[in-house]
């Protein structure tokens, strides 16, 4: 299985968008400090994700999300599932 994940940081207040196939081996990898960008957000804590049958799809749908450019699009869609 393949997760588009939504991360949020308190500290920066900012969301970040992945994909990836092991969603507590990622976000343990963020909040360690592995990523340049979200090195400086730590904690991070999942707050959305979607499964998939494969990469690709995931990867589609993690572009969606990122061409929107939008903050409340990105809030919408937590609040909307969860």
């Amino acid at each position: 299985m393949w997760f588009v994940y939504i991360l949020y940081s308190a500290k920066i207040d900012r969301y970040y968008i992945g994909t990836t196939e092991d969603l507590q081996w990622r976000l343990e990898r963020h909040n360690n400090g592995w990523g340049k960008y979200t090195k400086r957000g730590i904690p991070w804590t999942i707050v959305y994700f979607e499964q998939f049958k494969n990469k690709s799809d995931a990867l589609k749908r993690e572009r969606e999300i990122k061409n929107k450019k939008s903050r409340k699009y990105i809030e919408d869609i937590i609040k909307k599932y969860n």
